[in-house]
């Protein structure tokens, strides 16, 4: 498969890019994962040099002098970014809860339904005895 083929192109504007959005392409691109212009294909990045420059200003990579020291960040750049994380956190834990809350909601109506099952059908269909094995093995422990 075309590596064009494979990403859609969205036309974007700088307004788009949002401070965790150039974090994610700059990580992305410094792990290895994906190239500068796959990056800027995948995402939609109309400038060539805009992820370069993502690079130098947000990236943990010294591209100046060539090196593999990693660079400090600034206090202000530490902040936003666990700013950014916390955001991220907390919307990942409004879907989890609400998630939770549908799977409890199912687990009830599906109990439901299965109370005027038996009811109705005068079919038992939950187990109500052990198996065999277990009944045997705690008629042993007496």
């Amino acid at each position: 498969m075309n590596e064009d083929q494979e990403y859609q192109y969205t036309k974007r504007t700088q307004k788009d890019y949002s401070y965790s959005f150039k974090l994610q392409v700059v990580d992305e691109v410094e792990r290895g994962e994906i190239g500068i212009t796959a990056a800027r294909l995948k995402y939609g990045i109309q400038g060539h040099g805009t992820i370069r420059t993502w690079i130098r200003k947000y990236g943990n990579l010294d591209w100046d002098n060539k090196s593999d020291l990693k660079m400090g960040k600034t206090p202000e750049q530490k902040l936003l970014e666990l700013e950014q994380k916390v955001l991220l956190l907390e919307k990942q834990k409004a879907s989890l809860e609400k998630q939770l809350y549908v799977t409890d909601k199912k687990a009830i109506f599906f109990d439901m339904m299965i109370d005027i099952a038996e009811d109705e059908f005068n079919i038992p269909i939950r187990k109500k005895s052990l198996p065999k094995r277990l009944t045997n093995s705690k008629k042993k422990k007496k």
